[in-house]
């Protein structure tokens, strides 16, 4: 049975993330700062919760280590905890850009380097996955600081699977696009429409967001967590350094959308 630990699990994505890997027998660990309000449970199965701040490195070395003695082993790291507040790189505090990077590119550094200590020494080494974002493919304003961190992310797993090969420890990315979870849904003010198809939101903004989406839909948190399974089994044993688009298709271009209302010339 599977060990996995899931950064930043007890909502959101993470907990989406946590949800299929019980689903499939694994024995699952969330940690962050602050429990969830409720277990991170599928059906009768549910995850520990371990409190931990990613990015206090020592903290994650001795989780991890413990894990591993308790369990036996430690199979799968999700390095899913991240996040920005919007904030233009003229605005806020020097300190405050400088948390957002700290959050989204050293603790995932310092969370894989945990892990790949106990896996290295595993007769089936490990996966390590790494939850990036479109917002590290493109220009991000108003999240200058964590469209950089999310790019610097990618390259970070390419470097580490390269390093880490011979170790059989595997190093992936997951570049997200926009995900249907509960921190969205309240930031909109908008429910899901329980006749609509999973990912399809009612409500105006909700459905405005979505239409950017050549998909027509937000992720729904599971579907990132199939990916994140796929890329954890033996059916990906050879993939490593890899990156994994879930994002329905990307982002439509302005200039599709501002072509295709002009009416052509005479």
């Amino acid at each position: 049975m599977a060990v996995v630990l899931v950064t930043g699990g007890t909502r959101g994505v993470g907990a989406g993330i946590a949800r299929v890997f019980l689903r499939e027998g694994a024995d699952v660990v969330v940690c962050g700062r602050h429990a969830p309000e409720r277990g991170i449970t599928d059906g009768a199965r549910e995850a520990r919760y371990e409190p931990l701040d990613v990015r206090d490195a020592r903290a994650g070395e001795e989780l991890c280590a413990r894990l591993a003695r308790e369990h036996g082993s430690l199979d799968v790291l999700v390095n899913n905890a991240g996040g920005t507040p919007r904030r233009d790189v003229a605005e806020g505090e020097a300190a405050q850009h400088a948390r957002v990077l700290e959050l989204n590119l050293l603790a995932p550094l310092f969370m894989a380097r945990a892990a790949h200590r106990v896996m290295r020494g595993q007769p089936d080494g490990g996966s390590v996955l790494m939850i990036g974002s479109v917002s590290g493919t493109r220009p991000s304003p108003g999240t200058a600081a964590y469209g950089a961190a999310k790019a610097g992310l990618a390259s970070l797993a390419g470097s580490l699977a390269a390093e880490w090969a011979p170790d059989g420890v595997r190093v992936n990315t997951l570049v997200l696009g926009m995900v249907g979870t509960e921190r969205l849904r309240e930031h909109f003010g908008e429910g899901k429409d329980r006749h609509t198809a999973p990912g399809t939101d009612s409500g105006t903004e909700l459905s405005a967001l979505a239409r950017t989406i050549p998909a027509g839909r937000l992720a729904e948190p599971e579907e990132v967590g199939e990916a994140c399974l796929f890329l954890a089994s033996p059916r990906a044993r050879y993939v490593t350094g890899a990156s994994l688009a879930v994002h329905g298709g990307g982002e439509r271009l302005a200039l599709h959308e501002a072509t295709a209302r002009t009416p052509e010339a005479p």
